[in-house]
């Protein structure tokens, strides 16, 4: 092979490399500007943050004639939910009168946050506060601490119950009081479709030295959507107290219909 034999073979060989490389390059896409691949990249590694759930309802009920009767009820209640928490918190009041005698008026609420140790297992800390005038209780306060478990947890249906030590701060016929109690809790929720929920609850609390003196509440209710941010809400509350005040009755049971705003 002469000079000029290896020099065209040598300029071939580099031309074909050559024209390899560039094919190859061809294939790869060009490269996002930095602005579009980093919105892309923030798109997937930041998950929505969650949201918060809060509804706002009334209920009025209005009578003339052989009785004159006036109902009025507001709720408010909130819901947000973390990977490792939960929160909740509601407010409940109401003010009737019958023949212009006054025989409803209470404001109730309460809060709660869930520290989820697995899907199911969760600790909680909860504060409550009732006034009812009727009943003569100037304010109740319990608060708790403790341990729940989801027995029933999927997008339909969820099932908790919850039991922990509490203490109250109450004062009801004009006697102020103060106690250890252990608290035991119920809550049930079912989606029964996408406009329409119902739900139950269940709250028993004992003082803890003397178990034939407690408070009882419970609750079920059923809403449905009339639109997107309206619904239809009836419930049925019950609160029961072994001891009440002078000439108070132990039970009272409230039915509450109104409309809830989502927001």
């Amino acid at each position: 092979m002469n000079q000029m034999t290896r020099q065209v073979l040598g300029a071939a060989i580099a031309f074909a490399g050559a024209a390899s490389v560039m094919a190859q390059e061809a294939n790869v896409p060009a490269p996002q500007p930095a602005n579009e691949a980093g919105a892309a990249a923030a798109a997937v590694a930041v998950p929505p943050k969650p949201a918060w759930e809060t509804s706002a309802g009334v209920g009025l009920s209005v009578t003339d004639g052989n009785a004159d009767t006036l109902l009025f009820t507001l709720n408010i209640s909130t819901l947000r939910k973390w990977s490792t928490g939960e929160f909740a918190a509601g407010v409940d009041a109401g003010y009737g009168e019958n023949d212009g005698t006054q025989n409803v008026g209470f404001i109730k609420g309460f809060g709660q946050y869930n520290y989820l140790l697995t899907d199911r297992w969760y600790l909680f800390g909860r504060a409550e506060a009732l006034n009812d005038s009727i009943a003569d209780i100037s304010y109740r306060v319990p608060i708790s601490i403790g341990a729940g478990y989801y027995l029933i947890k999927n997008d339909k249906m969820t099932l908790s119950a919850e039991t922990g030590p509490g203490y109250v701060f109450e004062k009801i016929g004009g006697d102020s009081r103060e106690y250890a109690t252990i608290r035991f809790g119920e809550k049930f929720t079912w989606k029964i479709n996408d406009r329409a929920r119902l739900w139950q609850s269940f709250e028993y609390q004992p003082k803890i030295d003397e178990w034939t003196e407690y408070f009882l509440t419970g609750e079920l209710g059923v809403e449905a959507d009339i639109t997107k941010k309206m619904a239809l809400r009836v419930m049925v509350q019950d609160w029961y107290v072994s001891n009440p005040a002078p000439d108070r009755e132990s039970n009272d049971l409230k039915l509450v219909a109104g409309v809830n705003y989502k927001f």
